[in-house]
């Protein structure tokens, strides 16, 4: 969940870890922190807050040195203070360390090093990484024995970078994310390519079980047995350069508007995958699809239009449950995976356990070099861009273009997918933001709002629900509109608004009825419909497209809602409390 960078070169250290920082601080941001190696000494600022905010306060970016390590923190073990952030010292303060991950074993080796009489001054897992470190190279007097040894005795998934006195940057990487960039006048090491792109394209991706030692021979890599290991160097694409707000007032607005150009482009780059997928469904005894959060929402819009229109059923399942059932994996079958980051922990677990059934795995996902993508046999791009916004928008619409592609090719042509329209569509949505505006206004102190969908719109009352959650902090929900007498018209009242999924399809009147029903208990109706109707207090229209494609635009305007229902209630959409880009610890 959190951001670590390091970097070894000519230049200036601590504004090139900063400028890293801010660009990966989606992945958390309670609190920043910087070390460098000057002369003999290893300096450490760092304090709560957001990466400006703490360096405008604490100036990181003017600690000196050539050789220094970095961190953004989204808090997993210790409160959210000063002392917890990272990088961590070691007792003496002969090594530093920034930690990404959690270790499992970390009070034992604690508890052990303080009987040594080694001291720890914060409530996280990742300062015992410091001490521990510091314990084996005082026994060992050799930095590549005394990573092997460490590496040994943590448990858990973790990526860490470790900085030594004399000037040694190390590495280790263990299901966590850990890139190495290689640059003209440094070497980077980093949780995304995000940190270092403006300096350098060329990246080399370490497996699991692998450390890295930066010093004055250079770059080696070792596994954890201390064996050399040989990487292919890879060029990354420059789109992932492209990460500013441009006239945008945030990240979450500019890429909710890029979704006309992102629909189009969903599964551009792997063609052939998408086709290949199909085929593996088609022949397939078992499908299960799985996902966290918006990407099980996206899961649930497949399981529905591959019953619906191919006649082919398949189980999606929340990529966290399957650790509590997993034989609900039968042999031989298929998993798709699909995930923004391909990083997701939950969903990397959830692949892992499939294959022990000997699944198949196909993914749905951004990043074609992430850990998801390389424990794929099939992978379908998103190919959205680096989306910065924590809260998912469009790639979640790209996740359903791919879908859609999937299902054009399974029902052999019984829906056809016209991209174009459909971005046609989105566009004339996000034309005008004056009536979202308005209505995010009135939303400005409501404690509850309901979502209410039918059929495929309820997997978009979900992700609504989501979306108004993340950003506004209101308590949101989505109901199935068959079970509103099952208990949650209960729940309906003058200070509550709910918002109907309505599209003319075969749900409308089924669905206006449930409007009627609820507005009779004095709750406020918003009608996301490209129908208007005396029973809504407030219409947003949607254009008519095809019914089978309603899913792919009738969650823009909910997106826009919760943008702006952030903005109203002066927080930060980009960065919701509590919540980080990537969950990459459980």
């Amino acid at each position: 969940m959190c951001s670590i960078i390091g970097y070894y070169g000519d230049g200036s250290a601590a504004p090139i870890l900063v400028r890293g920082l801010k660009r990966m601080e989606y992945r958390g941001y309670d609190s920043v922190g910087v070390a460098t190696k000057d002369q003999q000494e290893i300096l450490v600022k760092k304090g709560v807050g957001k990466v400006s905010d703490v360096n405008n306060m604490l100036h990181l970016d003017t600690l000196p040195g050539h050789i220094g390590i970095g961190h953004t923190r989204w808090a997993t073990h210790g409160n959210v203070t000063d002392v917890n952030a990272h990088p961590h010292p070691s007792s003496s303060g002969k090594i530093a360390i920034v930690h990404n991950g959690i270790i499992e074993n970390y009070s034992e080796l604690k508890a052990d090093l303080e009987k040594r009489g080694y001291q720890f001054k914060s409530q996280t897992d990742s300062e015992v990484i410091a001490n521990l470190l510091q314990f084996n190279f005082d026994e060992l007097l050799d930095i590549k024995k005394s990573m092997m040894k460490t590496t040994s005795q943590l448990k858990g998934h973790y990526a860490f970078v470790a900085m030594f006195e004399s000037g040694t940057l190390a590495a280790a990487k263990y299901h966590e994310p850990l890139i190495i960039g290689i640059g003209k006048n440094g070497y980077f090491l980093s949780s995304d390519v995000l940190g270092f792109i403006e300096k350098t394209d060329d990246v080399i991706y370490l497996d699991n079980g692998e450390f890295v030692i930066l010093d004055r021979l250079g770059l080696q890599i070792f596994n954890f047995d201390g064996n050399p290991v040989k990487h292919q160097v890879t060029k990354v694409s420059k789109e992932f350069a492209d990460v500013y707000k441009g006239d945008y007032a945030h990240f979450t607005l500019k890429e909710i508007s890029e979704q006309p150009d992102t629909i189009v482009r969903a599964g551009e780059s792997s063609r052939d995958a998408v086709s290949n997928a199909t085929e593996f469904i088609r022949h397939a005894r078992n499908i299960y699809i799985t996902g966290s959060g918006t990407s099980y929402n996206a899961a649930l819009v497949a399981k529905y239009l591959w019953q619906k229109y191919a006649k082919i059923k398949t189980e999606p399942i929340i990529s966290s449950e399957l650790f509590f059932s997993p034989d609900a994996i039968e042999p031989n079958s298929i998993l798709i995976a699909i995930s923004q980051s391909g990083e997701s922990a939950d969903v990397l677990e959830a692949v892992n356990i499939a294959k022990k059934s000997n699944a198949k795995i196909l993914s749905i996902v951004n990043i074609l070099t992430s850990s998801l993508a390389q424990e794929s046999a099939l992978v379908m791009g998103m190919n959205c861009g680096p989306e910065i916004g924590v809260a998912a928008t469009k790639s979640f619409t790209a996740q359903l273009s791919i879908i859609y592609k999937i299902t054009e090719k399974l029902c052999d042509g019984c829906i056809k997918l016209d991209e174009r329209k459909i971005s046609d569509a989105v566009s004339r949505i996000l034309a005008d933001h004056t009536k979202i505006k308005e209505i995010a206004k009135e939303l400005r102190e409501i404690k509850d709002i309901y979502i209410l969908g039918r059929a495929v719109h309820y997997p978009i009352a979900s992700e609504s629900a989501l979306k108004l959650k993340e950003l506004t902090y209101i308590h949101a929900e989505g109901i199935p509109g068959g079970e509103l007498k099952h208990g949650p018209l209960a729940l309906m009242d003058s200070s509550v608004y709910v918002i109907i999924i309505n599209p003319n399809d075969h749900t409308y009147s089924d669905t206006l009825t449930s409007a009627r029903e609820i507005k009779a208990r004095g709750a406020k109706i918003i009608g996301i419909s490209d129908k208007s109707s005396d029973v809504y207090d407030f219409w947003i229209e949607i254009p008519a497209i095809d019914d089978a494609f309603y899913p792919l635009i009738e969650i823009i305007p909910i997106q826009l809602l919760a943008y702006y229902c952030a903005v109203e209630k002066n927080t930060d959409p980009d960065y919701p409390r509590n919540l980080a880009k990537s969950v990459t610890v459980k």
